[in-house]
């Protein structure tokens, strides 16, 4: 969830950092700090600066600093061990400050290794887990006390014996790597060996790039894009040594490994705004593209084909049971996907929160499918339960927008979402790439079933690409009616999102962004249990957004909508284009074009995203980087 950045080569550290670093933010953005290697006066030494709050603080506390380091470490932080502030700002040092480290991910036994480490005589400055990590590596590599044996004057510390250092730092950090339980990814530099950034991950994204200038890490390949489109995505349990003249992997013992390349397919212009005024409008717009680039490929010779599965057709006709597993925004794209499977392919689908599914003892056997979806590819809870789904013997697929990412190593197959960067903490296009993948793994269910014929494939399939020019119409169209309706939600305490159907999965959606960019307390039923319970909560202008589309359940939605009307709730509804009957108990109408109710969610929830949005900037928030959010959930 936090954000690392590393380079070490013949050009200023400090600008490759903070430019690094601003790509990152949106992984994170509690506090923000550098370690420069400095060798002012001849003694080399490391100069760490850490500031509460956006890149751009730190930005300015380096401006007037004459760093001419050509190594160093960068660090923004989303805050899990320790509330945000400067002490407990990234990075870290040793007791002798000649060891500094950034960290992602969370060590489980911390407290057990800070008591250790304070019995032995180490001194703590920070509340952060991140911290017992440059004590250990301090201990071997200096030995402990510091010095030990050749410095008899250090003393030793109560309880403890010395122990001779190695003076390498990959083997210490190797060392220190062997007394943790928990998840990490980790640049350490260390003062004894000048332009070396020590490397090692667990469960933990960590991707690194040779460049014409130098070497690069980073948690995630935005920050090191503009140096290079070829990167080694890190291994659990695999090293790697920076240097300037270049890098060096190997595995736990310290043996050398070669591992693969991976090429990457975007450039940097994709993850800048393009002349949009956030990344979340610029995304949302990018949608209809979305949409086709998903579908392109997908129709060979008159049928569906999904050639990167991996499972064979005669698999894919055993599969009895199909779970869905998913957390935010991507376990609302699986409340879709039930509906959509159990439907056409006949098969029982059940949609679980990844965090939940792990911890108990769910129905697999060997005809049961895993669909793990995940933007990232990265999220801790959902990687740990496709582990746990492939122990108990399932075929295992990944939905995900991130080329080579753990989902996709970790899945018999996969569908890329074909969403590129997202940058926009709330998800927007990558739900709607989703969405489509999961609409076409229901068809090909479908097919390999019987349960649908060839012609009914195919004209399923070409409505689904008639919603890229639907979504279109809906970003050219109802801009004012969108403005409008945020208007009247803009001042509420709470609002309330209704449908039924695939209008119940829809108002899920619609009330998480509402509330993730706008701070605005949402909730979401399904309209039918509206009489049990949440209509207490309305009052003369409290606002109900519905999703209210042509559909077999239009007419008791409307009726459920008549109920909060009598009571004085404030009436937003997502219709569709041509129904005035609706506008009679409305206050405010956005409308979607006439589609299938199968593929209503793709296009009825834009107009949702396009409302959480205005309500948002007319609250004075932050769309891009909303308060206590990160992009990618690395740790549970």
């Amino acid at each position: 969830m936090c954000g690392i950045v590393g380079y070490t080569g013949d050009e200023l550290a400090k600008d490759i950092l903070i430019n690094g670093l601003k790509r990152l933010e949106y992984r994170g953005y509690d506090s923000a700090g550098v370690a420069l290697e400095d060798a002012a006066g001849g003694a080399a030494h490391i100069d760490v600066i850490r500031r509460v709050g956006k890149v751009a603080g730190l930005e300015e506390a380096l401006a007037n600093r004459d760093a001419a380091a050509t190594c160093g470490i960068g660090h923004t932080r989303w805050a899990t061990h320790g509330r945000p502030s400067k002490e407990n700002a990234h990075p870290h040092t040793s007791c002798n400050g000649r060891i500094a480290i950034v960290h992602n991910g969370i060590i489980e036994n911390f407290a057990e290794l800070r008591e250790e480490l304070g019995q032995r005589g180490h001194t703590f400055t920070s509340d952060t887990d991140t911290e017992v990590f440059a004590h250990l590596i301090e201990e071997a590599y200096y030995g402990w006390p510091v010095g030990s044996p050749s410095d008899p004057a250090a003393g030793t510390a109560p309880g403890a014996s010395a122990a001779p250092g190695c003076h390498d730092l990959m083997a210490a950090v190797r060392e220190a790597c062997t007394h943790v339980v928990g998840a990490y990814g980790l640049a350490v530099v260390c003062a004894d060996e000048p332009g070396v950034i020590a490397v090692a991950r667990k469960d933990s994204p960590i991707v690194i790039g040779r460049g014409a200038r130098g070497s690069y890490v980073a948690s995630d390949v935005i920050a090191l894009i503009d140096a290079t489109r070829d990167v080694v995505v890190l291994e659990d349990g695999q090293f790697a040594r920076l240097a300037p003249e270049g890098i060096t992997y190997t595995d736990t013992e310290g043996a050398p490994i070669e591992p693969a390349v991976t090429h990457i397919d975007w450039d940097i212009d994709m993850a800048e705004k393009g002349g949009y005024p956030d990344f979340m409008l610029k995304e949302i717009c990018e949608q209809p593209r979305v949409v086709r680039d998903t579908l392109v490929g997908r129709m060979t010779g008159g049928e569906l084909t999904i050639d990167e599965l991996g499972l064979s057709l005669e698999e894919l006709n055993l599969i009895d049971r199909v779970y869905v597993i998913a957390c935010g925004t991507s376990y609302h794209a699986g409340l879709i996907a039930k509906n959509l499977i159990e439907m056409w392919a006949r098969i029982p689908c059940e949609v679980e929160a990844a965090s939940e599914f792990r911890y108990r003892n769910p129905i697999i056997t060997p005809s049961t499918l895993v669909v793990a979806v995940s933007q990232s590819g990265e999220t801790a809870d959902t990687l740990a339960a496709i582990r746990d789904a492939r122990i108990k013997g399932a075929k295992v697929f990944g939905i995900t927008n991130v080329v080579g990412s753990p989902v996709a190593r970790e899945s018999d197959g996969v569908i890329y979402t074909k969403a590129n960067k997202e940058i926009a903490v709330a998800s927007t296009k990558s739900f709607i790439g989703q969405v489509v993948s999961l609409t076409l793994l229901a068809l090909l269910l479908a097919q390999v079933k019987y349960r649908l014929t060839v012609g009914q494939v195919r004209m399923l399939f070409r409505e689904l690409g008639d919603t890229a020019e639907q979504i279109q119409w809906i970003l050219d169209t109802q801009k004012d009616a969108i403005h409008e309706a945020a208007l009247a939600c803009k001042d509420a305490h709470s609002a309330l999102f209704v449908g039924r159907g695939m209008g119940a999965a829809i108002a899920n959606e619609g009330a998480l962004k509402l509330k993730e960019i706008s701070y605005l307390h949402a909730e979401a039923y399904a309209a039918g249990e509206m009489k049990h319970g949440p209509i207490a909560l309305i009052d003369p202008g409290f606002p109900v957004i519905a999703i209210a589309t042509k559909s077999p359940v239009y007419d008791k939605t409307v009726s459920n909508l008549k109920e909060c009307e009598a009571r004085g709730a404030k009436i937003v509804v997502v219709a569709t284009e041509g129904d005035e009957d609706i506008a009679r108990i409305a206050d405010h109408v956005i409308y979607i074009p006439p589609v299938r109710d199968a593929f209503s969610a793709i296009t009825a929830t834009v107009p949702l995203q396009l409302l959480a949005r205005e309500v948002a900037l007319m609250r004075g928030c932050d769309v891009d980087q909303p308060r206590n959010l990160a992009k990618s959930v690395t740790v549970e």
